[in-house]
């Protein structure tokens, strides 16, 4: 079995204009870096990961840029960039030529603007993205789901990918409208990660109540979802990294070459990764 890892972050609490996490989560609020990485995920069969924004700075980019430089394992960066800024195609084009860059992701889930992404202003920025091959790592909320639709629909040639499966609510185990939603959203060709659920759960909540969920986004997505840990995120479940991943694949069913498109084959196509291979 090998496992690329679609989401997990890395952050220092040093870096200008860190937002997250806060003394609020003391599980959380230290660094963390690669090696925090190795240790947490001994036993699994780690080949690499895709390392995502936390924070919306153009600092937190180039710090991942910069590590990611120096780190193998992370074999691409989903970065964050001012999309409204009057300078962001140039900034685009910039971090583009960084090997490692294969996605941004503007934190969609903090804008209390739910059609923020659909605003004139920004498309600018978002053709650069189509230009330069990016691809959006969609951070939203079920709130957000008829938006992306039609965004989708606007940006036909932008490859997209729901973060987390939009974030159900999963701790009042309500699965409407999201269901028909995301399966909308299937159907247009976005792809989606299998991942930050258990954080959607309530506290003490067990993993299996995400069964319905699971089952779903593999009905749906097929051969377009891709595992992620959303670690250290994760930690706030109680879960540690190889707890989730075997939640996911027993709850997923899969086995055999779906199982290894879901663990590694998804993301590395999403994210263009077998040029690198």
């Amino acid at each position: 079995m090998r496992v690329i890892d679609a989401h997990q972050h890395f952050w220092a609490l040093s870096t200008p204009g860190h937002e997250w996490p806060t003394p609020a989560e003391p599980l959380l609020h230290r660094d963390f870096g690669p090696a925090d990485l190795v240790s947490e995920a001994a036993g699994v069969p780690l080949a690499a990961t895709v390392l995502v924004q936390s924070q919306p700075t153009d600092a937190d980019t180039d710090w991942m840029l910069a590590l990611a430089a120096q780190t193998p394992e992370i074999a691409a960066v989903v970065g964050w960039a001012d999309l409204a800024a009057a300078d962001a195609p140039a900034r685009i084009a910039r971090l583009a030529a960084h090997p490692k860059l294969r996605g941004l992701r503007p934190m969609l889930q903090a804008i209390p603007e739910t059609d923020w992404l659909l605003d004139p202003a920004l498309e600018p920025a978002v053709a650069a993205m189509v230009e330069h091959g990016l691809r959006l790592d969609a951070l939203v909320q079920p709130r957000h789901l008829p938006m992306l639709a039609r965004f989708a629909e606007r940006w036909p040639d932008l490859p997209i990918v729901i973060d987390h499966a939009a974030k159900p609510a999963a701790a009042h185990g309500i699965l409407d409208p999201w269901r028909d939603e995301i399966a909308l959203l299937a159907r247009r060709g976005l792809w989606c990660k299998l991942s930050g659920l258990r954080t959607e759960q309530a506290p003490g909540q067990p993993a299996d109540a995400l069964g319905p969920y699971v089952a779903h986004l593999v009905d749906c997505f097929g051969d377009r979802l891709m595992w992620g840990s959303d670690w250290p995120v994760l930690l706030l479940s109680g879960d540690g990294y190889p707890d989730w991943l075997d939640t996911a694949l027993r709850l997923s069913g899969l086995s055999g070459a779906k199982k290894e498109r879901l663990l590694a084959g998804a993301a590395e196509q999403f994210y263009g990764l077998e040029r690198d291979a």
